[in-house]
Parts: C-alpha cells; sequence; structure tokens
C-alpha cells in the first residue's frame, strides 16, 4: 500500500484517533496529579500573631499545618510584652499553602542601654534630632541665663547631670538646659571690667 493511500484509510485514522485519545487522557491525569500534589485551590489564611508568645505561635500555626522560624529579636518595644511577636512575613490575612514556613521576630526582654551623645554647646534644634535618632526622648527644658539662645548648657536624667558616654536605656528622657539668651555680651563684659584707678 502506498503512503497516499495509507493516509486515506481507515487504519491510519484508527491509530491518528487512538492517539489522540491517550493524548488527552495523559494531560487530563497531569493536570489532576499536578493540581494534588500543589494543594491547588487549597488555601489558609495567615493568622495574626502579634504579641503571641513563641509557645503560642507553635500551637496556632500546628493546627492550621503552618510551620514558623524565628528571625531574630528586635530591640524592645513597650507596646509588645516580652519575648512577644513583633513582625511577621507573610502579614495577617495572607493566602498559603498548607507547610508554608511564616518568618517571625521577636520583641528583646528590656530596652538596651546607648551612650548619651555630646550635646553640650550644640544648638536645641540639633540636641532633638540626635537624641532620637539613639532611641532616646527630649525631656524637661530648663532655661537659664546664659549668652547662647537655645544652647544646651547641661543635660540631665532622673535629676542628676550627665555627660556624654554616660549610659541610659533606650527610650529614656533626658532633660535639657538651656540658656535663655537674655544675657546680653556687653553685661559680660561689663562684669568682667576692672576699673582703672590713677
Amino acid at each position: 500500500m502506498s503512503l497516499g493511500n495509507y493516509l486515506k484509510s481507515r487504519v491510519f485514522f484508527g491509530q491518528a484517533l487512538a492517539a489522540l485519545v491517550i493524548i488527552a487522557v495523559l494531560a487530563y491525569l497531569f493536570i489532576h496529579w499536578l493540581t494534588f500534589t500543589t494543594d491547588h485551590g487549597h488555601e489558609i489564611t495567615v493568622p495574626n500573631l502579634a504579641k503571641l508568645t513563641e509557645e503560642q505561635v507553635e500551637q496556632k500555626l500546628d493546627e492550621l499545618d503552618l510551620d514558623y522560624v524565628l528571625l531574630d529579636s528586635v530591640d524592645y518595644n513597650k507596646d509588645f510584652p516580652k519575648y512577644s511577636v513583633v513582625e511577621q512575613d507573610p502579614l495577617p490575612g495572607a493566602k498559603v499553602k498548607v507547610g508554608r514556613k511564616v518568618y517571625i521576630k521577636i520583641n528583646a526582654s528590656g530596652f538596651s542601654s546607648v551612650k548619651v551623645p555630646d550635646l553640650i554647646q550644640r544648638t536645641y534644634r540639633e540636641a532633638v534630632p540626635t537624641l532620637k535618632a539613639l532611641g532616646l526622648e527630649e525631656g524637661t527644658i530648663t532655661y537659664i541665663p546664659n549668652l547662647g539662645k537655645d544652647m544646651v548648657l547641661e543635660m540631665r536624667f532622673k535629676g542628676r547631670n550627665i555627660k556624654a558616654g554616660d549610659r541610659v536605656l533606650k527610650s529614656s528622657k533626658i532633660d535639657l538646659v538651656l540658656g535663655d539668651g537674655k544675657e546680653s555680651y556687653a553685661a559680660e563684659v561689663d562684669t568682667l571690667a576692672i576699673p582703672n584707678e590713677q
């Protein structure tokens, strides 16, 4: 039988049809296998883990067939209990697959200490951002007579004078003593001048 006759024969059409049916069945089975292995359509909503301890996180995620990874502890945040979750990834409400890892960061047990910066002879405008950059807070502001207006003359913590390099806990309030700018240069010169008696 010639090739042309074979391509027109019933045998060829039967074999071609059988091949198409086999390919369609294999494709169907492959798609269903892929859906099953990837849990397509079966997603879990990530719960809010904020303020939970590591033990509570483990229990909650076990119930949902999720896992967790503790990345690190972060600087103490007074709005969260000690050793509780401060950050998580994925965020609460995200849809994930079974077995997905949730990455968490835990609150430290307390504030870490920092060195007090040298603010003496700096302006109030310079001093406040410097304090905040180190995690410290501006406390009470007191003015005393001095030539330099808003110039930092002293730093105090809990009523006692402190100097640059002293250590305090983060979030501490540093009181500042500033010059009021009311004492003039001329007045200072007058007090220092000695009458020239001849």
